[in-house]
């Protein structure tokens, strides 16, 4: 975003040094600009109503109106503008962070527990900055969409991958449809937005899918647990945060759990697929990767599996996707509209390797096609 136009922050947090911690990093972006902090809910919406900010950084726990009721408010009277919450690595903030996710929040950051501020400061400029680009991307390519048709040409050149065609795209569903697919596995990616993605999904899927499903979803430790305990409430299907020797089963779909590796083997019999928990080092700066994750399901499914790549920031996933399509893989993305970021699905989308681009709300129908 031009320096000229700078994307307008509000901070909204209790404590008075995070106010400023969190200020301090926004105004140390380039093209953003804090306009505004507020100690909690109330005074949050009253500044939002005389400075009308682009995004909104708020803490969960306030007095007087906390951070999720602060975020359905925000959400009701002012769809378009994004917010970014900030929570506790712990198991009750954790879910409390789920539930803003599936409210509509842009994404979170955890409150870094360093032993220095420069340490702290460091993690949160470093977990903010990716977060508040993608954040702007996805804001342009809104306008845009908004816009059309008067912006047609620059909608295609911008928001459509520039080497497929509508009629390419066509063609692939085609194609796709008129494949016939067994898989004995899904495995899926995802990222940016992907706690709402996939609660749109998953609760969408049949309890007898009669195959398991495997996930990479980026983010720290304790929020995969919520997570997949949010999931489990609304679901048919079994979800759980994976451990270390799970015997992989139909009809449960298994989180890898944050700040570890996860990947599927077959036990020293050739009879069972076990699930590994490892400490291997980051891959795409990721830990769970996506990448990671389907290299093996490629190596003990081959052809019998389904990838599928979904929303959120970076590349984590392309080149997974890559050696599953290698092996005879079918493999699904998310369409750019549907999509909080477009990261990890535009490399293989533009690259040709996947079958079916598909908005979110069907992508739950093309999962069950390929089974």
């Amino acid at each position: 975003m031009p320096e000229a136009n700078p994307l307008k922050v509000l901070v909204v947090d209790d404590t008075l040094l995070y106010r400023k911690i969190l200020s301090d990093v926004v105004n140390g972006l380039p093209g953003v600009k804090t306009i505004g902090t507020a100690n909690n809910g109330k005074i949050a919406i009253t500044r939002i109503k005389n400075l009308n900010p682009d995004l909104v950084i708020m803490d969960i726990h306030m007095p007087e109106m906390n951070g999720i009721e602060t975020l359905e408010y925000i959400k009701k009277k002012w769809p378009d503008i994004g917010v970014i919450m900030v929570s506790a690595y712990n198991s009750k903030d954790s879910k409390y962070t789920m539930k803003a996710l599936e409210i509509g929040a842009f994404d979170f950051i955890a409150k870094p527990e360093a032993d220095t501020m420069e340490k702290n400061l460091q993690f949160i400029k470093k977990s903010l900055y990716p977060m508040i680009k993608a954040y702007i991307r996805r804001s342009e390519i809104r306008n845009l969409l908004r816009k059309a048709p008067e912006n047609k040409k620059a909608l295609e050149k911008k928001v459509l991958p520039a080497t497929k065609s509508n009629d390419l795209i066509s063609r692939m569903k085609r194609l796709a449809s008129n494949r016939r697919v067994k898989s004995n596995v899904i495995t899926i990616g995802i990222s940016t937005g992907g706690p709402n993605a996939l609660a749109k999904v998953i609760p969408q899927l049949p309890g007898n899918l009669n195959v398991p499903i495997l996930i990479v979803q980026h983010m720290p430790p304790v929020f995969t647990q919520a997570l997949a305990q949010s999931l489990d409430a609304k679901s048919k299907l079994t979800i759980v945060e994976a451990t270390e020797g799970d015997i992989v089963k139909p009809n449960y779909v298994y989180i890898a759990p944050g700040g570890k590796q996860m990947k599927v083997v077959t036990d020293m019999k050739g009879k069972d697929k076990i699930i590994r928990i490892t400490d291997d080092p980051p891959e795409n700066n990721c830990k769970p990767s996506a990448d990671y994750l389907f290299r093996s399901v490629a190596n003990v499914y081959g052809e019998k599996s389904t990838g599928v790549i979904m929303t959120g920031m970076g590349s984590d996933g392309s080149a997974g996707l890559k050696v599953l399509k290698a092996k005879g893989a079918f493999l699904i993305a998310q369409n750019e509209k549907s999509c909080v970021v477009y990261g990890m699905p535009r490399e293989p989308i533009e690259s040709g390797i996947i079958d079916i681009i598909s908005p979110l709300d069907q992508i739950a129908d093309e999962i069950v096609k390929t089974v």
